[in-house]
């Protein structure tokens, strides 16, 4: 884990439909700052990605952005923020961030933050981490998601173990105290079952 607390945010690049998910994004960033913990994410300066680095610097904290140059050429990386790393392209990203944070916390979003969430999650049953991952269900935006990931269980295609370190709430103050409070299974959970003989 880094020396400095951080936090792996990821969001949409979009604001959304609800007025909601930007109030939650702004709370999110004022959050981070008041449990002394940096942001890490992935460097624009739209959507949730914006409100959420401008919280954190509005209030004071640490906003570290990843960003591909593909993405930065085309203006949409934030000239603000505490630190900007411009890597060559999105497995560079991911993994940076990955490297740089304490924790990750789920924002509403399209189909990257998706990817990004169960790229994370898949490393932590895999054991390449064992750093927990929150979701901030802002009005039920992942409830699909949730009830997805339970019919997996329901299915035996997922392990119930594989989302140990899955954090959900609907508060920002809650769910990062407890990102924090998490405390790692002793073994990881073993992620092929194998058949009886």
């Amino acid at each position: 884990m880094p020396d400095q607390p951080a936090i792996c945010v990821f969001c949409g690049s979009s604001p959304g439909a609800s007025s909601a998910y930007r109030e939650a994004a702004r709370q999110v960033g004022e959050t981070l700052v008041r449990h002394r913990v940096d942001l890490v994410y992935g460097g624009g300066r739209v959507g949730l990605m914006g409100i959420v680095a401008d919280a954190v610097l509005g209030a004071g904290g640490q906003a570290i952005g990843v960003i591909p140059n593909a993405l930065a050429t085309k203006e949409i990386a934030h000239d603000g923020l505490t630190e900007l790393h411009v890597v060559s392209g999105m497995h560079e990203r991911k993994a940076l961030m990955a490297t740089k944070s304490s924790a990750f916390l789920t924002l509403p979003g399209g189909i990257g933050t998706f990817e990004e969430f169960f790229e994370i999650l898949s490393w932590g049953a895999l054991g390449i981490h064992q750093k927990p991952i929150g979701i901030l269900n802002v009005d039920g935006y992942f409830d699909p998601l949730i009830a997805l990931l339970e019919h997996g269980i329901a299915e035996q295609f997922i392990r119930p173990g594989f989302l140990h370190s899955l954090i959900v709430s609907d508060n920002p103050d809650t769910l990062i105290g407890n990102l924090f409070a998490y405390v790692p299974p002793a073994v990881g959970p073993r992620w092929i079952k194998l058949e009886e003989t």
